[in-house]
C-alpha cells in the first residue's frame, strides 16, 4: 500500500533530492531532540522521508482546508502512533446511556461563537506522551473546565490519579479507557490535583491525595446529535467527545479546518471542545488534544462542524459539578 501511495506521489510532486532529506531530517532531529541507536537510525529515516512525500503532496493541492507539516512524530510510521498516540475504549454507548439516565436540557441561548479559553476555563495543553491515556486527558479537561466554572478556581487536574486508580470503574492506563467511566471513578472519589499527582506516562499504583474537585454528575449527549453539542459547549462547559484519529491527517495536522471526508467513525481517541466558531463560512469546533503544543494550532485542531466530522458527536459527554 505504501509503495503504491509513494508512485502516486512522485507523478504528481517532485520528490526531493536526498541531500534535501538529509537537511529535513537533521533538523527534524536538532527540533526535537531525537536519540537513536545506530540500528534504527535509517529506518526511522525511511519512514521520515516516506511521511514528508506525503506531507508536501497533501499541501500541493490547494482544494484542502487544512495543511500538514513536520512535528514530533514525523519518523513513526501511522501503525506506531496509532498505537502509542490513541487510547479511547469505544464500547456500547447504549449501556452507558442507560446507566447514566435521561440528558437534561439546557436552559437559554448559546452564543454565536465561544471560546472557554477565554474564561480561564482551559488549562495548558497537556502531553499523554507514548502512552494510550487519552481518556484521562479528556477527562480531566471537561473536569477543570466544570470545576472552573463553578468556582472560579482554575485548576490542573490529574490524570496520574485516573491512570492509577479506576481500573475498577473500566479503565486500564495505558492500554485505553473511557471518559465515561473517569467520571464515574471522580464522582465516587473526587480527583486531586496535577502539581500532587503528576503525570508519569506509566500506569502506577494507586495512592492517596487531596481531592481538590468533586462532581455529582455527568451527562451524555444523545449519540449522533451534534445539534446538541452546541448549547452544550456554549452554556454548560467544555465537553469531552471520542473521534477517530487513525490517519496521516491527524498525525500530521498543522492548521485550519479540518475536513475529510474519509474521516469514519471509528472511535479510537478522547479529545476535548472548548469552543467554537466561523472562518470564512465555515463552522467549526475548536478542540483541544493531548499531544503537546508542537502539534496542530499550538496543540488544538479546528473540525468542520455540522457534519459529524470523524464520528466526534457519537460519544460526547460533560460532567457536572
Amino acid at each position: 500500500m505504501l509503495f503504491t501511495i509513494l508512485a502516486l506521489l512522485s507523478s504528481t510532486v517532485s520528490a526531493l533530492t536526498e541531500r534535501e532529506y538529509q537537511s529535513e531530517f537533521s533538523s527534524f532531529v536538532k527540533k526535537f531532540e531525537k536519540r537513536y541507536s545506530h540500528d534504527a537510525f535509517f529506518e526511522r529515516y525511511n519512514t521520515f522521508k516516506s511521511n514528508l512525500d506525503i506531507i508536501n503532496q497533501h499541501n500541493s493541492q490547494p482544494s484542502k482546508s487544512y495543511t500538514l507539516g513536520i512535528n514530533e512524530f514525523a519518523d513513526m510510521s501511522l501503525e506506531e502512533f496509532h498505537s502509542k498516540m490513541t487510547g479511547y475504549k469505544n464500547r456500547d454507548m447504549t449501556y452507558l446511556r442507560a446507566r447514566n439516565g435521561p440528558i437534561k436540557p439546557l436552559k437559554g441561548t448559546p452564543p454565536s461563537s465561544w471560546d472557554w479559553r477565554e474564561h480561564n476555563a482551559v488549562t495548558g495543553v497537556k502531553n499523554q506522551g507514548q502512552c494510550g491515556s487519552c481518556w484521562s486527558f479528556s477527562t480531566t479537561g471537561s473536569t477543570e473546565g466544570a470545576h472552573a466554572i463553578a468556582t472560579q478556581n482554575l485548576v490542573s487536574l490529574s490524570e496520574q490519579q485516573l491512570m492509577d486508580c479506576s481500573s475498577s470503574f473500566g479503565n486500564n492506563g495505558c492500554n485505553g479507557g473511557l471518559m465515561d467511566d473517569a467520571f464515574q471513578y471522580i464522582i465516587k472519589n473526587g480527583i486531586c490535583s496535577e502539581a500532587s499527582y503528576p503525570y508519569t506516562a506509566a500506569q502506577g499504583t494507586c495512592r492517596a491525595c487531596t481531592t481538590v474537585a468533586t462532581l455529582s454528575s455527568y451527562t451524555d449527549i444523545a449519540t449522533g446529535d451534534e445539534a446538541s453539542m452546541l448549547p452544550a459547549v456554549g452554556l454548560s462547559g467544555p465537553v469531552s467527545i471520542a473521534i477517530e484519529a487513525d490517519s496521516m491527517a491527524f498525525q500530521f495536522y498543522s492548521g485550519g479546518v479540518f475536513n475529510d471526508p474519509s474521516c469514519g467513525t471509528n472511535l479510537d481517541h478522547g479529545v476535548l471542545i472548548v469552543g467554537y466558531g466561523t472562518d470564512s463560512g465555515t463552522d467549526y469546533w475548536i478542540v483541544k488534544n493531548s499531544w503537546g503544543a508542537s502539534w496542530g494550532e499550538s496543540g488544538y485542531i479546528r473540525m468542520i462542524r455540522n457534519q459529524n466530522e470523524c464520528g466526534l458527536s457519537n460519544a460526547a459527554s460533560y460532567p457536572v459539578v
